[in-house]
């Protein structure tokens, strides 16, 4: 793997408490995650993401932190989190971790001393309003849930800040306690071990909130001091955030605007996310296309990471009306698989029909694009979602392990299960698990394995550059190619449903002894490139040359 090891990575993603119990309490815990790492290397993830992992009441699954220098006693020990580090570098698996600190639970320490008295100490380490703020109603995130930004505390006698719910009071970013506490919390984990941080809600992390400003100032060079200070603790420690931002300012997320790459390392990419679902919808290439023509460029050492499902919503915000109800018709088009007025909470098997070779495609496609995949838990199977469930949790249910009951997850009474599991249907454990895909060659399993392994052969995919061929094609396909040190990938995905034959001809005297490397059948090779086939819902990585490194 590259000096950049994040650039030729495969990130899983997980919460612990749903993925594998050790200890028959109904709930997931660090034990049981280190039992399944051999699982993961087998799979060939590089990079585990565990969602948030400390103390909490458990109001928001987790992202209402109390402790941020501990582990939640119900995924077990600091130790534990330790020997789960070393495990995973055994494996070669690095491991990030949620780093939330927009905001604290109203039960933290820090919150409950601040609103005890105006004279407490941590009292300006969040942000507080005398008067009702002009902007209350404003800038809510959870449409439909969330009646306000600001909320009068009692005690404190005064309204506080909450981007989020009202048990969640935002942190004060303008004050430089605050800030350099963020720094200590990113310093204890890394020294602990972790590679680096998924950021949660970057925007609102450098919002310096003023009463009755709905557009506070953004402090961007808070992200360099953190981006400093995580380098000089750890030299290859990497900063992955969300920040669902206009495509004018992301370039700012990544450095400033000299073009030094000195902020964030990777983004994950929103705008190509709307995109995908836009073009699978429609089962035309053209939205994707238009991503990749207007992706913003990028400092050298920045970094897009891709994604079909991640442990949130589809985001369709950045689509037009037109086009989000395009996508809502073929995906969502019952109201209670979407969310927010803005997206779907499904995953994506259930959302393709359970089509296998559209589910292949689909993610065929999204980890031959640009940057780095990320991949949620239970995805490589095909789980399904529970949509009597509130809200995101639809997508949250238990890792389908095996037949035994609870689907292998935990030996607990069902009723005690952190959530319940997926046991009706046709994506009950009993028909979608992990045992019954071992067994078979030819399981989606198998396909992931077989597919992420040809991708680490591809580093160019990740660490390269991304172009459309631009060439006459037949509908519904797409071609693009990766080229980097190491060589020129070639792809070729259709979206529709009807049997295409591509020429590529042009590429032909780039080749060197081009031939297929995963497909979704036997195409008899790429002879002169002039007549590729390619079936509906079918995709071809070619390998047009490979460099020798010197």
């Amino acid at each position: 793997m590259g000096d950049r090891w994040y650039s030729e990575a495969v990130v899983y993603c997980l919460d612990i408490d749903t993925y594998a119990d050790s200890d028959g309490d109904g709930v997931g815990d660090i034990r049981g995650l280190i039992g399944r790492l051999d699982y993961l290397a087998r799979l060939g993830v590089t990079c585990l993401w565990l969602h948030p992992i400390h103390p909490s009441p458990n109001r928001d699954d987790g992202y209402d932190v109390t402790d941020f220098y501990n582990v939640d006693p119900r995924f077990g020990t600091l130790g534990d989190f330790a020997e789960l580090l070393h495990q995973a570098q055994n494996r070669g698996i690095r491991v990030i971790i949620d780093l939330v600190v927009n905001h604290t639970s109203n039960e933290h320490p820090w919150f409950q001393s601040a609103r005890s008295s105006p004279d407490s100490p941590y009292r300006n380490w969040y942000v507080w309003s005398e008067h009702e703020p002009a902007d209350r109603f404003q800038g809510m995130v959870f449409p439909g849930e969330q009646h306000e930004t600001w909320t009068y505390d009692r005690t404190a006698k005064a309204w506080f800040y909450h981007r989020f719910y009202g048990y969640q009071p935002d942190l004060n970013m303008a004050n430089p306690e605050v800030r350099n506490e963020v720094k200590k919390i990113m310093s204890f984990w890394l020294q602990l071990g972790v590679s680096g941080f998924r950021m949660d809600a970057v925007p609102f992390i450098i919002e310096l909130t003023e009463p009755g400003n709905a557009n506070a100032p953004k402090d961007l060079e808070f992200l360099t001091e953190l981006r400093q200070h995580v380098q000089w603790r750890r030299g290859d420690a990497v900063l992955l955030a969300e920040a669902n931002v206009e495509p004018d300012q992301l370039p700012q997320f990544f450095g400033d605007a000299a073009g030094s790459a000195n902020r964030l390392h990777m983004l994950f990419d929103f705008m190509l996310n709307g995109r995908l679902m836009l073009a699978l919808a429609r089962q035309d290439p053209e939205p994707v296309i238009e991503a990749l023509r207007d992706t913003p460029a990028l400092p050298s050492g920045g970094q897009w990471a891709t994604f079909l499902r991640n442990h949130d919503e589809i985001d369709l915000s950045r689509l037009t009306a037109e086009q989000r109800e395009q996508v809502y018709t073929q995906f969502g088009p019952d109201e209670s698989m979407r969310i927010y007025d803005r997206g779907i909470r499904r995953r994506l098997a259930p959302m393709l029909g359970n089509e296998r070779r559209r589910i292949e495609l689909a993610y065929a496609l999204q980890f031959s694009l640009r940057g780095t995949p990320v991949l949620r838990y239970g995805e490589e199977i095909g789980m399904g979602d529970d949509l009597s469930l509130a809200g995101r949790q639809a997508i949250r249910t238990p890792m389908q392990w095996s037949y035994q009951p609870n689907a292998g997850f935990s030996t607990a009474d069902p009723e005690k299960l952190v959530r319940p599991v997926i046991d009706k249907g046709e994506f009950s454990y009993e028909k979608v698990n992990v045992t019954a895909q071992r067994a078979d060659r030819n399981s989606l399993l198998a396909w992931f394995e077989r597919m992420i392994r040809t991708l680490r052969e591809a580093p160019e995919i990740g660490s390269g550059s991304t172009t459309h061929i631009d060439v006459p094609m037949p509908p519904g396909v797409l071609a693009h190619r990766a080229d980097g040190a190491t060589g020129t990938m070639v792809f070729l995905h259709n979206l529709g449903t009807q049997e295409a034959v591509v020429d590529l001809s042009l590429l032909q005297p780039e080749a060197d002894l081009p031939n297929d490397v995963l497909t979704d059948r036997d195409y008899g090779g790429v002879g002169k490139l002039d007549a590729l086939r390619i079936t509906g819902y079918g995709y071809r990585w070619i390998r047009l040359r490979r460099a020798w490194s010197s």
